[in-house]
């Protein structure tokens, strides 16, 4: 590290510790040819791979872009903005976990699908049929059987269904209250 007040090569770390919640290094440093004292910040560069798209382009994979198209999928649904974001860092998060420098757009469209599924059924359709381009009522009707299957093998989401049929235990027992 050069001192930036003289530019001399040689400096000496006087303290280390961690900052920024521990995503940071900060150090002290002194220069050992005019002793000036000055602070640097160290902070691990993780890059994020390119996404690979359909048409074979790729571009920088962009956590603004990712966000927006969530937060489309989720307007005007009961979500909060601390799930929404605890959705993009995981996504993030398994991007990095790759490893990898590209990344297919489709793998990135269907993390974004499984983490929309498990936030909000609704938003996950409204995802679905923009990303896979539905073409007509039969692929929604589809995408809604498949989301059934699923939710029927794991119910545990927690959601209020706007699916037909999917009603919870607590909810059938209510039905035969009604009925009788």
């Amino acid at each position: 590290m050069h001192c930036p007040f003289c530019g001399h090569i040689e400096t000496k770390v006087t303290d280390s510790r961690l900052a920024a919640e521990g995503r940071q290094i900060r150090r002290r440093r002194e220069c050992l040819a005019c002793g000036e004292r000055y602070t640097t910040f160290e902070t691990a560069e993780l890059l994020m791979p390119q996404v690979v798209k359909s048409d074979q382009t790729r571009e920088p994979f962009d956590e603004h872009k990712l966000r927006s198209g969530m937060l489309k999928a989720l307007e005007k649904r009961p979500v909060a903005n601390d799930a929404t974001e605890a959705a993009i860092g995981r996504i993030c998060h398994k991007l990095r976990s790759l490893g990898e420098r590209e990344v297919p757009a489709r793998q990135l469209g269907e993390m974004v699908m499984e983490e929309l599924r498990h936030l909000d059924e609704v938003a996950y359709v409204r995802f679905a049929s923009v990303y896979r381009s539905f073409q007509d009522v039969e692929a929604f009707h589809d995408e809604i059987a498949h989301l059934r299957h699923r939710r029927r093998r794991d119910d545990t989401t927690g959601q209020l269904s706007f699916l037909e049929g999917s009603a919870g235990p607590q909810d059938k027992g209510k039905k035969r209250e009604r009925d009788k």
